[in-house]
């Protein structure tokens, strides 16, 4: 017999360390989930202000690539005139040279006598014409140095778009760094305004409801056990949980009242069901059971003043316990409804 008043002795006090520890890890990991969602919505809003900068930006490259391109169809048109310009250069040297090997025939031709008269008319003649090709060469090439100056012009303008696209883009940059930066800050302190609202909204509730030893404070959540608030199997708050979350609506319309409109917050009201299928004919799964009985709580609350916009209600099945074992007493710590203020 004392052996066996040994072994139940040591039973319980297995089952009483337990607990505190499973509780513990449990703090530690919603400690841990709540940091990553802050994280996740300072990076999903800070992506949206940026984005409207992105766009600009994206904008202002694409008019750089056409001034680019503009400026390169201007560079190979001005080499095309450059190169015309030489040919026509070369051609009027040609005209030259013949001019003056005509020049040079007129002069013997003179000195022969007056029997080459018709030979020195056609060589006139053909003087003629060279002069008149020579002119014509003069008038393109005075014009395509007309056309190369105005290249010149327009090339200096695109260089000076250039420039100043160029400017704005890095203005555009700099004042993107300085946007995130601002963002960092606004909602680093948004987090801390919300912690201290939620520290002083759970230090009212554990006055409030410190009598009670079936109301546990897990972290930053409170936790009901089911049997509070609900007869086992249904999703309608029984006289006495109604009147406890009567006590968490009164809090939590002062908390209205203090928060400033612009911190967006939410009070998530979680219900959570054991292990053991359901056998009600009112609900087909432990999913629905524990969806119902958070939207009980919530409508609750609504019904007695608070606003719906700072309310949510989430249903996790038997799928989050806090118990892993198959005992009773384990399923009925997992039968419960948590509640957490935290940010929308």
């Amino acid at each position: 017999m004392a052996g066996s008043l040994s072994r139940r002795g040591r039973g319980r006090s297995d089952e009483a360390y337990w607990p505190g520890f499973v509780d513990a890890m449990a703090q530690l990991l919603l400690v841990i989930t709540f940091l990553l969602s802050v994280f996740m919505v300072a990076q999903f809003l800070l992506a949206r202000q940026i984005s409207g900068q992105d766009s600009a930006l994206g904008q202002l490259r694409s008019q750089i690539a056409e001034l680019t391109q503009l400026l390169a169809l201007e560079t190979a048109a001005k080499q095309d005139v450059e190169s015309s310009l030489l040919a026509l250069q070369d051609d009027f040297s040609a005209v030259k040279a013949q001019k003056d090997d005509l020049s040079a025939m007129l002069a013997s031709e003179n000195a022969k006598g007056s029997s080459a008269g018709i030979t020195i008319t056609g060589l006139q003649t053909s003087l003629d014409k060279e002069k008149v090709i020579s002119s014509q060469a003069l008038a393109k090439v005075e014009l395509l140095n007309q056309q190369i100056a105005a290249m010149r012009r327009q090339l200096q303008t695109l260089n000076s778009l250039l420039t100043d696209a160029e400017t704005k883009n890095r203005s555009s940059e700099a004042q993107i760094a300085d946007l995130g930066k601002r963002l960092n800050s606004a909602l680093a302190q948004r987090v801390q305004e919300l912690t201290r609202y939620r520290s002083e909204f759970f230090g009212r509730l554990r006055q409030i409801l410190s009598q009670r030893s079936d109301i546990l404070v897990v972290g930053d959540r409170f936790v009901f056990q089911a049997e509070v608030l609900f007869e086992k199997g249904q999703a309608a708050l029984n006289p006495e949980g109604e009147a406890e979350m009567l006590k968490l609506a009164d809090a939590l319309k002062q908390l209205e009242r203090e928060i400033p409109s612009d911190i967006a917050w939410v009070l998530r009201v979680d219900g959570h069901t054991d292990s053991d299928p359901i056998t009600s004919a009112a609900f087909k799964s432990n999913w629905e059971l524990s969806s119902a009985r958070a939207i009980a709580v919530v409508n609750f609350m609504i019904a007695n003043g608070v606003q719906p916009q700072h309310l949510v209600a989430a249903g996790f099945g038997e799928f989050q316990p806090i118990d892993p074992g198959s005992t009773e007493e384990a399923k009925s710590r997992n039968r419960r409804i948590e509640l957490k203020l935290t940010e929308r």
